[in-house]
């Protein structure tokens, strides 16, 4: 059985439960009308983890979103990758930084760091990642800082994929262009413009309006501001973000695995992610920017998500 560690930040009235399985957030609790409710999805027993097929709350990687053909090239050598979507691979594989039990350590309950070890050849990527990521509560705002330092040039795109609770959403996500995919959810390599289109949420829009055909959400929204914003349930949740994209996901495949925290269903569109992200398939999309981590430059990524009642 997997030594799960977990730690449980507190500021207040809010609480929010880390594990050391895959840097998840497994639980963040908040008070709505005298009560307290959890603003994520999550399982009740940490060792559920150990099989997550909907990356619940987890921070996915080293690359986030799809790889087409689960390959890619870089300074002339073609990496092989895990086709754990085949034929194309998905947020790291099989093996990705959702499995890893990371290292733990807390800093009382305000704050908590995690780290773990990527060696060479894991999920096929090249070069050996060490990935530090601190988690810290203040008030109501968790600020996540994730850092990949590598000893030879590899592609990082990290994501946090926590399924957020907020009932009937209203989403607004500052981007006025998309990137649009195929039939096997991999870019054509454009950038569109969003005016015009029922996913257009740069002014604000109910979830349910932007869903065509009920066939749900699964875009990523290339960002001209950092901050995005979604209300419903009578929470209000803020996120401001330094990445240059977000994927929205509205959970249409989500389904009960294990089961879920006190009061949650776990079911299509019984949540929603909110990912911030780099540009997806871009080692493989000469005109998408390419986030690397090299031996002269670490990845890095802040990501700070606040919820708190909304204003009656």
């Amino acid at each position: 059985m997997t030594q799960i560690r977990r730690h449980v930040l507190n500021d207040g009235d809010v609480s929010v439960a880390i594990l050391s399985l895959g840097c998840i957030t497994q639980d963040w609790q908040v008070p709505v009308r005298g009560k307290q409710v959890s603003a994520v999805l999550g399982y009740r027993d940490p060792q559920a983890y150990v099989h997550n097929p909907c990356y619940l709350g987890a921070i996915v990687g080293r690359v986030a979103n799809r790889i087409s053909d689960a390959a890619f090239e870089l300074n002339g050598e073609r990496f092989a990758l895990d086709a754990n979507e085949p034929p194309h691979h998905l947020h790291g594989g099989e093996r990705g930084l959702h499995a890893h039990n990371w290292r733990m350590e807390a800093d009382g309950n305000r704050a908590v760091q995690l780290q773990t070890t990527s060696p060479d050849g894991e999920g096929g990527y090249p070069g050996r990642l060490e990935l530090t990521v601190t988690i810290t509560l203040r008030d109501h705002k968790l600020t996540y800082e994730m850092e990949a330092h590598s000893d030879r040039p590899t592609p990082v795109n990290l994501a946090q994929h926590s399924y957020y609770t907020l009932g009937q959403a209203t989403v607004q996500i500052p981007a006025k262009t998309y990137t649009p995919v195929n039939e096997q959810m991999i870019p054509l390599g454009t950038v569109e413009p969003l005016l015009g289109q029922p996913f257009d949420l740069s002014a604000g829009r109910p979830l349910s309006a932007a869903v065509s055909g009920g066939s749900g959400l699964d875009m990523n929204y290339v960002l001209d501001g950092t901050r995005v914003e979604a209300r419903g349930g009578g929470l209000h949740l803020r996120m401001e973000t330094d990445q240059p994209c977000l994927q929205l996901y509205t959970a249409q495949h989500l389904r009960r695995v294990a089961e879920p925290l006190a009061g949650q269903t776990h079911a299509p569109f019984s949540g929603f992610c909110l990912e911030p992200q780099g540009y997806p398939n871009a080692i493989n999309t000469p005109a998408f920017p390419l986030s690397l981590a090299t031996p002269e430059q670490p990845y890095r990524q802040r990501l700070t998500v606040s919820i708190h009642e909304e204003a009656a």
